[in-house]
């Protein structure tokens, strides 16, 4: 690894913005090099994550308690989102205060992919489901730290100016990495263990190059904060009296990923039930919606972060995307053929993108603390995009149960909280 400033110089990637978690915060533009290698190491982490939840987790269920498919399902995802939920703030706190030469994100980024790498060997090669739970949870955990660092890179080296841009860049990069994960999911789908190791390997060669040219901030161990059981318990909360604003940001941000990981769990199980889908045929119908759905993603984050920048019009982006991804919610309740599935997937690929792209260049408008508890803060921000992924599968069984199974009622109840999200982020006061 060579020196942070001569390796930026001699890639022509922007300075360090200082030496320690208190450095000022970010002036100069940032190039387009640095800018395409995050998005690659972004993709990277969604690619590796995020199609075991959509068809990998569910594939592994059913071949090892098929009779159970549903609860296990349910317990695996719900409990894996419950240690996400305590890795990423709580790895964001060791961000803040790691003295590594090597600077404070470096080590999170490649602990964390090859942390990766180690659980879903075990997810891949599970023959029980307190295995498969384990391996989940390793992955969850180490994964989790990776995403605590490439979120606070954002708010360490990404001036305001270009934020709303750069959040579309990230945007994009989960459809990209969901594609691209399920695409490898039907093209291995010969081999169990290629279906996670592939995705997960290249998670770790786009950390690793991230790592390389990032322009890191060097903490001096005088200058760490302390770290006891007080700091220790303050990375799970911020006081939503002193911070309102962050606190209805988070809000609103629960609110609609309640409605996402009601999609995203049960789509499996919905295409199958209420479409009539062979259970041999649903990775490929998922990996169409996914393609489908992500590249409307594409587009609208990219297209609404500009808007964004442009205008600095933050919440009307946010509330008027969230009323989008509810209608497209409603759609797929009431879908009646798989044809009429792939327009309402497209449609909250449009809502989705737009909200992202403007949703988190507004939470770091308003992010607390921000000179010296980025990745912290952040990481409790990532915590209303990981609750909801524990707490729907613990519901959603109770709700289908008394439904008489009907996904119907699940997505309309998706809906009415993602509408609910969209009002939440009405009372932000310190973004437009």
């Amino acid at each position: 690894m060579i020196d942070d400033e001569a390796g930026v110089a001699m890639r022509g990637l922007p300075m360090p913005v200082g030496a320690c978690a208190d450095a000022a915060l970010p002036v100069h533009r940032v190039g387009w090099p640095f800018i395409a290698i995050y998005g690659m190491a972004y993709m990277g982490l969604w690619m590796a994550l995020l199609p075991p939840i959509l068809v990998g987790l569910a594939m592994r269920v059913s071949e090892i308690a098929p009779a159970h498919a549903t609860g296990s399902l349910s317990l695996v995802v719900g409990v894996g989102a419950l240690i996400a939920l305590f890795g990423n703030p709580f790895f964001g706190s060791l961000s803040d205060r790691t003295t590594s030469r090597f600077g404070m994100r470096r080590p999170w980024l490649i602990a964390g992919a090859a942390g990766g790498v180690v659980g879903l060997t075990v997810v891949a090669m599970a023959v029980t489901v307190p295995q498969l739970l384990l391996g989940w949870c390793i992955t969850q955990l180490a994964y989790n730290a990776q995403l605590a660092a490439l979120t606070a890179i954002l708010a360490d080296q990404i001036p305001a100016s270009q934020r709303g841009m750069v959040s579309g860049i990230v945007g994009v990069s989960l459809p990209l990495g969901m594609v691209g994960g399920t695409y490898l999911v039907e093209l291995l789908a010969y081999s169990t263990l290629a279906i996670f190791l592939v995705p997960a390997v290249i998670a770790l060669a786009g950390a690793f190059l991230l790592a390389w040219v990032l322009p890191d901030h060097r903490l001096a161990a005088m200058q760490r904060p302390r770290y006891g059981w007080r700091e220790f318990l303050g990375s799970f909360w911020i006081n939503p009296l002193r911070f309102p604003d962050f606190a209805w940001a988070w809000g609103s941000r629960f609110l609609l990923y309640a409605g996402v990981a009601l999609l995203m769990t049960y789509q499996e199980f919905y295409l199958i039930h209420q479409l009539g889908c062979a259970p041999t045929a649903v990775p490929r119908w998922i990996f169409l919606s996914t393609l489908v759905q992500s590249g409307a993603v594409a587009i609208s984050s990219v297209v609404g972060g500009g808007l964004s920048d442009a205008r600095g019009r933050r919440k009307a982006f946010v509330c008027g995307t969230a009323l989008i991804y509810a209608l497209a919610l409603l759609m797929i309740a009431f879908a009646t053929s798989y044809t009429y599935f792939l327009v309402a997937m497209a449609i909250t690929g449009i809502a989705q993108g737009g909200y992202l792209a403007a949703d988190l260049a507004l939470v770091t408008d308003v992010l607390p603390e921000r000179e010296t508890h980025a990745a912290r803060n952040l990481g409790i921000f990532n915590i209303a995009n990981v609750m909801p992924q524990s707490l729907m599968p613990a519901i959603a069984p109770g709700i289908l149960l008394a439904s008489g199974g009907s996904y119907t009622v699940l997505f309309a109840m998706a809906a009415a909280l993602v509408v609910l999200g969209a009002w939440a982020i009405l009372p932000v006061r310190g973004a437009r």
